[in-house]
């Protein structure tokens, strides 16, 4: 099943961080503004999304847009590998 990947920016003392990371179903992905993954079962999402939820955890970003590019280029290399 397809789901868009999606995610909280929230503004800290040390920079931005991503947090809360959820995956939507989804008939229409959105790669231009997001990030659409494939996962073959609910385990599998549940593992990525626990595994990016630590990846990020203590990772803190200077502006929005290096957050977004940097979470998606690691969903993206999820994908690849899976």
């Amino acid at each position: 099943m397809m789901y868009q990947l999606g995610w909280s920016t929230l503004p800290g003392l040390r920079g931005l961080s991503v947090s809360e990371f959820r995956a939507m179903p989804t008939d229409a992905p959105d790669n231009e503004r997001g990030v659409a993954l494939e996962f073959a079962s609910n385990d599998e999402r549940d593992s990525f999304l626990h595994e990016i939820e630590a990846a990020f955890a203590a990772r803190r970003f200077t502006n929005a847009a290096d957050a977004f590019d940097t979470v998606k280029a690691y969903a993206l290399e999820h994908a690849a590998q899976g």
